[in-house]
């Protein structure tokens, strides 16, 4: 798997979509050494479910697990850090990974209570986790989901987890872009698996889940933030702490160059997430048989058109869904409303896509 790589794929077996994606990744390969201490570090935030959208699915840790182990992987260790005022025992058991770590006999860190060294960091000090500085070789399992004062989090700011709770409140004094920035030259990003299931429109903490049932994988997260940016209707600009990192040489935020690998197809999801936030947004959507990816994209897109004051009660619904190929309509989102008026292609098009195109063509 080269830097400019996508992987993507869908679906709601998790823990096989997992073990998938790696081979075709072929992480056995990138670590290359059975020798070298493995870490695994999801998105612990709270204690939270992840159906609620803001912390890592299990499943996505029990695959990763079970395809190191089968590949004779055993210097593996889970590690994370909720954010202050939680505690990561609490998280460790409402995500259900106590019995997941027990199955599998890996241990687990609790970086809230690990020793720490202060780095120079490209010119800023930062105090990174001891546990978190040993590894040779990191996965970072982060979650796609909003946030209240970066718009997104996936895998840059996702590393926050690997310092101890003082330094995340002085980052927080800072302004978290530019710390977050120069946290990832000295924490190791060798590979991302995203968690792209359900994650919260606006919130770290969760409460707002829009379905995706999507798993991605990256080795460069400048990248993968870039491409989250895309999904859900922002540009890398928006989020200062991304361009930021693509300064440092941490990784590149140019997706006209990247390579979306798409390992399946999605397929079309009856039950759609009922918040009442995405119900909210849903009154605007004629929805047939709609797959989860294209329908969370359309969710995301009419989110940040809420952001801006655009949406009104006067606005006819979008159509959106396979249920809908083959037939007229005013406006559709996705190839499966090509014989709509106006239609925008794509499977799934993008947030950011599909935002531009409301903004030109929905009155």
């Amino acid at each position: 798997m080269n830097r400019n790589d996508i992987l993507l794929i869908h679906g709601t077996n998790y823990k096989e979509m997992t073990k998938h994606l790696l081979e075709k990744a072929d992480l056995a390969g990138l670590i290359n050494d059975s020798h070298k201490r493995i870490a695994l570090k999801p998105n612990l935030v709270a204690p939270s479910s992840p159906s609620e959208g803001a912390t890592t699915h299990g499943e996505l840790i029990e695959g990763t697990l079970e395809y190191l182990l089968e590949h004779h992987f055993c210097n593996i260790t889970v590690m994370e850090g909720s954010w202050v005022g939680a505690k990561t025992s609490d998280a460790l058991r409402a995500t259900g990974y106590d019995r997941i770590l027990k199955k599998y006999n890996i241990p687990f860190a609790d970086l809230q209570k690990d020793t720490w060294h202060e780095y120079d960091a490209c010119g800023m000090k930062i105090r990174l986790c001891d546990k978190a500085a040993a590894a040779d070789f990191m996965i970072n399992i982060p979650v796609l989901k909003g946030h209240c004062q970066t718009a997104v989090t996936c895998a840059l700011k996702n590393q926050k987890g690997v310092i101890p709770n003082s330094e995340k409140r002085r980052f927080h004094t800072l302004g978290l872009h530019r710390p977050i920035a120069h946290l990832n030259t000295i924490v190791r990003n060798d590979f991302i698996l995203v968690d792209n299931i359900c994650g919260d429109l606006d919130f770290e903490e969760g409460g707002n889940p829009v379905e995706m049932n999507r798993i991605l994988g990256f080795r460069d997260p400048v990248l993968c933030d870039a491409f989250v940016c895309k999904t859900m209707g922002y540009a890398p600009e928006d989020v200062p702490y991304i361009t930021l990192a693509e300064n440092l040489k941490i990784g590149s935020t140019d997706l006209s160059h990247a390579n979306c690998i798409y390992l399946n197809h999605p397929e079309a999801e009856q039950q759609l997430p009922q918040t009442r936030r995405v119900q909210k947004l849903a009154k605007y959507i004629s929805s047939s048989d709609a797959c989860s990816a294209c329908y969370g994209s359309l969710i995301y897109a009419l989110d940040r058109l809420n952001e801006k004051g655009f949406l009104h009660a006067a606005l006819p619904k979008l159509g959106i869904g396979q249920g809908f190929r083959g037939k007229d309509g005013k406006i559709g989102i996705g190839q499966c409303t090509a014989c709509f008026h106006k239609s925008l292609k794509g499977c799934p098009p993008s947030a950011a896509d599909i935002y531009k195109f409301l903004l030109k063509n929905w009155r």
